[in-house]
């Protein structure tokens, strides 16, 4: 095969694991030796640099021993390098391994996929300055494909506990924030790591705070996922962990993806911080410590969002789908003196300008826990603090799908259509301005209020449709005008 159609964006993804019919193991032990050679030569050449120091963790996955195992014999075969492997770890605390000075790695190398099938996991690759560009990924890719495997002996390297390090930090944070060693005593705070890597939080973090933290779920590390997907942007999964929020009368409940660079909330009386509301959140977090900010979202953030976030004194910079595009648009923005705090993603991906703008769900979820103890003082909760946040009434993802493999042209075709379409043929349209992905149309009459983004998604053959609207009744409208107007196109099926 070829290793470069590993590439997914800036990660290295494929399938690991037999088991799901129709899909073929395509990352095998030979192709993560040959990326994490690829990965030592690339490096070599970006730091001028013939011995580097090396660390490796993984999530919970199955086949993550492995392909571990496989990494570091590919490390092994590279003169100079030496490996740390810390086992079990995140996807944030690998990138603090090439910071901390414990480690002072060069380089560190992820082994995960997110919240991806059992079936599936991935490389994600960091240095001192932050994680791999998708244009880095293609040329440590490029390498790799021309590596042969000459190193099967067993695997060279130290060992080192790096989660309890990186935990200690997260919990000097909130000591220091806080002015108290244990500040949340008397406080029920739980947590649903979804059988991922983030179980640690529990034991390193809260109960190290003063927590009671009984009723938490799902923390023992298992890679079949026997529970539920560990995505918190899923609508069934948040709801019925604000179940066990309520059913175990806790002051807040903290839910984790696999690898714990996303992550949300859950209110005391079961509200569910995700998506807008913790978008929200966090703006007003920030906002707090610096009116005037930028806060970049992805493209499919709400209105009702843009006008908290205004409200607030702060700069709604609503951008292009992706962690990495929003990450890296809070990047240019400061570059260009535009101060910028936060770059956060509605899938729970939250990067903070103090924090290297590193999506760090377990940073995240510190910042959130700073600001519930202040607000407990004066006998208020999280969702005090965003009830003004005006939701939509009504919303809908519909997916349409390409019916051929070369897709892209096609459908930037359907949407200069669709962006000269829309204001002369759906009432009340209008285009928004500034925009950035895709076609986003504001649709506003008498008995209409809302929107319609069309975009192309980042990797699949797939163009998703958001539509909202502030008043009831009303997406059935719009919805029924986005189907009259797809209907002109027979390579696209709904």
């Amino acid at each position: 095969m070829d290793i470069r159609t590993l590439q997914n964006g800036s990660d290295v993804r494929g399938i690991a694991l037999e088991g799901v019919k129709g899909e073929e193991v395509n990352l095998t032990g030979e192709n993560v030796y040959k990326i994490s050679v690829g990965f030592i030569k690339w490096l070599k050449k970006k730091l001028n640099k013939s011995e580097l120091l090396i660390t490796l963790g993984r999530d919970s996955r199955l086949s993550g021993k492995s392909l571990a195992e496989n990494i570091i014999k590919g490390l092994n075969s590279v003169e100079g390098v030496k490996v740390i492997y810390f086992g079990l770890c995140t996807t944030p605390a690998m990138f603090k391994s090439c910071i901390n000075e414990k480690t002072n790695a060069d380089g560190a190398i992820m082994i995960t996929a997110s919240h991806l099938p059992f079936n599936r996991n991935g490389m994600k690759f960091f240095t001192k300055d932050s994680g791999a560009e998708k244009e880095d990924i293609k040329e440590i890719l490029e390498l790799a494909a021309n590596v042969k495997v000459t190193n099967d002996n067993a695997p060279i390297y130290e060992e080192m506990d790096f989660l309890s390090i990186y935990a200690a930090e997260l919990v000097d944070t909130i000591r220091e924030k806080t002015g108290e060693e244990k500040p949340f005593l008397n406080k029920k705070i739980i947590v649903d790591a979804g059988n991922g890597a983030g179980g640690f939080f529990v034991e390193k973090v809260l109960n190290k705070l003063g927590a009671n933290t009984e009723g938490s779920v799902y923390l023992n590390p298992d890679g079949s996922f026997p529970n539920h997907v560990p995505n918190p942007e899923l609508t069934d999964v948040m709801e019925e962990f604000s179940k066990v929020v309520t059913k175990e009368k806790a002051d807040l409940g903290v839910i984790f993806d696999t690898d714990v660079d996303r992550a949300a909330a859950v209110d005391s009386s079961g509200e569910e911080i995700s998506r807008n509301k913790l978008v929200a959140l966090m703006a007003e977090i920030c906002l707090e410590e610096e009116k005037g900010s930028y806060i970049v979202t992805d493209s499919v953030t709400s209105s009702g969002l843009k006008e908290f976030i205004e409200h607030l004194g702060g700069v709604h910079h609503r951008y292009k789908r992706g962690y990495k595009n929003v990450i890296n648009e809070g990047i240019r923005l400061n570059e260009e003196g535009k101060p910028c705090l936060l770059a956060i993603e509605t899938s729970g991906h939250c990067a903070l300008k103090e924090n290297y703008f590193l999506d760090d769900g377990a940073y995240m979820v510190v910042k959130i826990l700073i600001k519930f103890h202040a607000l407990s003082k004066e006998n208020k909760t999280i969702k005090d603090l965003i009830a003004s946040l005006k939701e939509p009434t009504e919303a809908l993802e519909m997916r349409a799908k390409f019916t051929m493999d070369d897709f892209k042209d096609y459908g930037m075709k359907v949407l200069e259509d669709f962006k000269e379409y829309a204001p002369k043929n759906i009432e009340g349209a209008s285009l928004e301005v500034p925009n950035y992905e895709g076609v986003r149309v504001n649709v506003k009459t008498d008995d209409i209020d809302g929107w319609i983004l069309i975009r192309i998604s980042l990797h699949d053959p797939v163009m998703p449709i958001n539509i909202e609207t502030d008043k009831a009744g009303c997406l059935e409208k719009l919805k029924a005008e986005v189907v009259k107007f797809l209907g002109n196109y027979d390579k696209l099926a709904l």
